[in-house]
């Protein structure tokens, strides 16, 4: 049987496997060639650097997140249900992020903060997303914003607690649930025309 294509997403799966192995300080392309049974420099040719290749990775670790939420923003029906159903989807999303692979969390929160570029485009999409939502809120009535971007920003700042990995510790509160909707009601009261 011949040997599998390289691609990108065998190398990315890779990489993360490695990273999951033997995490981000001691990862290195080498192991990550070992791993796909190529060379070194077959990796390289897909990704330049180690820099390059980290980056991916947390480029798709982070777009994971970007196709469930865009299914709901792009959803029709009213702005406020598809808003709570947003911030719902994206703080499940995190949670089971931190603790189904606990391991590889903390390994995307070294490589997160090593790509604030990727991170920005990250938050920039999200915040992207909840704009639509607010957008056709206004559209329709719903809510009464006046820059739909301005409140989509508000609107992940206000939430923050729910998505920062920073906060991932609190995720398994048992009180977190009712914190959670307690910002989701009044992050949605403001909203409200007046």
């Amino acid at each position: 049987m011949p040997p599998e294509t390289l691609t990108p997403a065998r190398i990315l799966e890779a990489t993360e496997d490695v990273l999951r192995r033997f995490g981000p300080a001691k990862a290195t392309v080498v192991d990550v060639a070992r791993a796909l049974g190529v060379s070194h420099g077959s990796v390289y040719r897909h990704f330049g650097s180690k820099a390059a290749l980290r980056e991916a990775v947390t480029q798709r670790w982070l777009d994971r997140s970007h196709t469930a939420l865009s299914a709901v923003a792009d959803a029709e029906g009213p702005a406020e249900p598809r808003l709570r159903e947003w911030l719902t989807a994206l703080f499940a999303a995190k949670r089971r992020k931190a603790g189904d692979d606990p391991e590889l969390f903390a390994t995307y929160m070294v490589l997160v903060g090593e790509n604030s570029g990727v991170v920005e485009r990250h938050i920039e999409t999200m915040i992207g997303q909840l704009a639509g939502i607010v957008e056709n809120g206004v559209a329709q009535g719903e809510l009464g914003a006046v820059d739909p971007v301005m409140t989509a920003r508000a609107v992940w700042d206000a939430t923050n607690r729910f998505h920062d990995p920073a906060y991932a510790a609190e995720w398994s509160r048992p009180e977190i649930d009712a914190a959670f909707e307690a910002v989701c009601d009044l992050v949605l009261r403001g909203l409200r025309p007046a």
